[in-house]
């Protein structure tokens, strides 16, 4: 039973940067303007000779700018170039910033306040919002002053990693302040 060969298949991103360079026989319009791989002009010759000096420097000829007249061609290591052109494309993603919210009570124990600061801090670390609300029920309502201070406490914690876009409000039933990562 004979060795099945496989073929290389680029994924999407590779194939993009294929379809929009010709490279080496791929390009048929002569004569061309012709740029070394040190960046130094060779003027405007016959593809046939620019793809003779291209295979004499062991590199690729690819075009780079097909719209001029004449088109502009480039002695490159075209993988490279694909490398190079691939890890920019990946240096474009941005952190779209989340809001995460923790929610507390005034009676809220230490070592659980403690469990949501590590919380928060990983929260704005990652550069995410955190709203940090301190909720009222019932007779809770009547002590606002120990859900103030709880609500200090927590601000003290994440003094570090995040700042308060505004101090804290009351919101009906909620004492309320969000955070940006510093």
């Amino acid at each position: 039973m004979p060795a099945e060969r496989r073929t290389y298949r680029p994924g999407p991103e590779a194939r993009a940067i294929d379809k929009n360079h010709r490279i080496n026989e791929q390009i048929r319009i002569s004569p061309i303007r012709v740029i070394t791989a040190e960046g130094g002009q060779l003027g405007i010759i016959p593809t046939d000779e620019a793809l003779a000096r291209a295979r004499e420097a062991g590199l690729d000829l690819v075009e780079v700018a097909p719209n001029e007249k004449p088109p502009v061609c480039r002695i490159m290591d075209f993988g490279k170039f694909k490398y190079q052109q691939k890890k920019k494309q990946h240096k474009t993603h941005v952190h779209h910033t989340k809001i995460k919210e923790i929610r507390l009570r005034p009676k809220t124990g230490e070592h659980d306040i403690e469990f949501k600061v590590n919380q928060a801090k990983g929260f704005l670390q990652h550069k995410d919002k955190v709203i940090v609300s301190v909720v009222f029920r019932g007779r809770e309502l009547a002590h606002i002053d120990e859900g103030q201070r709880v609500m200090r406490n927590i601000l003290e914690q994440l003094d570090l990693v995040g700042k308060a876009d505004s101090p804290p409000q009351q919101m009906g039933k909620r004492l309320v302040c969000t955070l940006s990562p510093r």
